[in-house]
């Protein structure tokens, strides 16, 4: 209705050109449209917008094509008279949709720079639509010239709406108004970009209500767990529209692994001046754990994803960093954390704002954290063989445990390893390759390794390895496949020996690491014959 002509009989004409008209049922006054008017608009609109969730649009595809038997007023109430039939109020969440430019008229209204006599259509179709002059409207209205060029250029410095976010109940009526009006006033350039909807809050389960008690002041929150931990804790319990749900040990919870993070960047910072430590596969991981961090935290905050962009900024990372330092112990490389705490710190500012800043002046930085450069990833930077080294790592751990536990033995005296033969990665990423276009069979398969010198004279072991190999690697996702088959062959008895000391603190035991063929290894029980490519053997003693 805003920003609308009508005559005597109810009929608007409005700005996007559709016949739409206002008609009575019980005295209730409701706008239809064509479908080639508002309603054609509105889907066009909701197209041309980014939804987060994406599982929201749907949401409001649906409200658009049922929004027509909205009443668009209300007999009482607080809000704006029906121009033609001032007792009746037009209906509050329709009414209030472009009340973003309401703000940037009211900044000059409460200035003095403009009094509320001056704001006659003409000023509103300039300042909101560009139709006309400063000028013009100057001469018409009385309004300065200057604040009128001023007042345009505030608008199209905010417009168009680069994000809106509410409540996911408001998606049936508030936000879907919103594009309807914005559709039918503006022009296609002025239209919103992009919708974001969320949950409502709850506070230890149950619906926050005021008459109830059952609520949290924003101020006693901050007073009581800080402003970082409060804001991390509300980010952490949910995403897209599910419901937040606050909880006094979660936020508490939330405290502490934000003072061991300040805890560990202490220590790192006082790594200063330090060896430069050890340079091996572990460095390469970590560094790839932080390009990798930095991929998925943007990728999700882009997306709105703040819970899990969260998740990999701080625990993630966190974990990474602890791995690291409990594997080098006293030789971690003070270079390589700096690197990595510069980026973390950048990461976990949106997030923890006040003690990221504490964090970048103890780094010695200048300026502030929260005006830096925002990471980039470099893919240069990424080793995937170091990845699928650390998996293996702690796949050969948790299974030793495992192993440990199903015999319900002591803690052994010793543990070996046993890494698989390169006969044996030469026939799994063939197959991992037959896998990949889907032609993965022992037929195929074997056509192939009896062309290869290598496997050729061990072809009956290639045979009866391949059997089990088939049907594991139909399973695997693809993804995993085309990351394995980038690592291509993997050092596991190297990795595996350079971590010797960490595996050992981590067992209990004195660790013992032999390549499937190695001619000295210790292999009482014959178990070396059992390694696979990234499943090495295991005995315990």
């Amino acid at each position: 209705i805003a920003g609308s002509m009508y005559d005597l009989t109810g009929r608007v004409v409005c700005r996007c050109g559709a016949r739409c008209v206002v008609k009575v049922i019980r005295d209730q006054w409701f706008l239809a449209y064509s479908d080639e008017g508002w309603k054609r608009r509105a889907h066009e609109a909701l197209s041309s917008m980014r939804v987060c969730p994406e599982e929201a649009r749907e949401w409001f595809k649906a409200t658009i094509d049922w929004l027509v038997d909205k009443a668009c007023v209300r007999g009482s109430g607080i809000g704006t008279p029906l121009p033609w039939q001032p007792d009746l109020i037009i209906e509050t969440l329709s009414d209030s949709t472009i009340y973003m430019c309401y703000y940037l008229v009211a900044k000059f209204v409460n200035s003095g720079l403009v009094k509320t006599s001056q704001l006659t259509n003409e000023l509103f179709d300039y300042v909101l639509l560009g139709i006309g002059s400063a000028k013009e409207v100057s001469e018409r209205t009385g309004a300065s010239e200057r604040t009128l060029r001023a007042m345009r250029e505030e608008f199209l410095y905010w417009y168009p709406v680069d994000l809106r976010v509410s409540a996911k109940e408001l998606i049936p009526n508030h936000l879907t108004f919103a594009i309807f009006h914005h559709t039918a006033i503006f022009p296609k350039e002025d239209w919103p970009r992009m919708f974001a909807v969320n949950g409502m809050v709850n506070i230890e389960g149950r619906k926050m209500s005021k008459s109830k008690g059952n609520f949290v002041p924003i101020r006693d929150a901050i007073e009581r767990y800080g402003s970082d931990a409060t804001r991390c804790a509300l980010l952490l319990s949910a995403e897209d529209m599910n419901d937040p749900n606050w909880r006094a040990k979660d936020v508490q919870s939330t405290m502490v692994n934000l003072a061991r993070f300040y805890d560990l960047a202490r220590r790192i910072v006082s790594m200063k001046g330090k060896g430069k430590g050890k340079e091996g596969w572990v460095e390469s991981w970590l560094e790839t754990a932080f390009q990798r961090g930095i991929r998925i935290v943007t990728e999700n905050l882009d997306r709105l994803k703040t819970r899990t962009a969260l998740e990999n900024a701080f625990y993630e990372l966190f974990a990474d960093v602890r791995r690291y330092l409990e594997i080098r112990e006293a030789g971690a490389s003070a270079p390589l954390l700096r690197r990595g705490l510069d980026i973390w710190t950048r990461l976990m500012a949106p997030f923890a704002p006040h003690l990221c800043e504490e964090i970048w002046h103890l780094m010695g930085r200048s300026g502030f954290v929260a005006l830096a450069e925002w990471p980039v990833y470099d893919e240069t930077c990424v080793d995937i063989g170091s990845e699928l080294l650390m998996e293996i790592v702690e796949g050969v751990i948790g299974d030793s445990q495992n192993i440990i536990r199903a015999l319900r033995a002591i803690e052994p005296k010793s543990v070996c390893y046993y890494t698989a033969s390169r006969w044996k990665w030469t026939v799994y990423l063939r197959a991992l390759e037959l896998a990949k276009i889907g032609r993965l069979s022992m037929r195929d398969l074997m056509a192939g390794l009896r062309e290869d010198e290598e496997i050729r004279c061990r072809i009956k072991e290639a045979a009866r390895y391949s059997q089990g190999l088939v049907e594991k690697l139909r399973t695997l996702p693809r993804d995993e496949m085309d990351r394995r088959l980038k690592a291509g062959v993997l050092d596991e008895r190297g990795a595996l020996r350079e971590i010797r000391p960490y595996l050992e603190r981590r067992m209990r035991a004195r660790v013992l690491v032999y390549g499937e063929d190695d001619p000295d290894r210790y292999d009482p029980m014959g178990r070396a014959k059992l390694a696979e490519p990234y499943r090495p053997a295991i005995y315990l003693e």
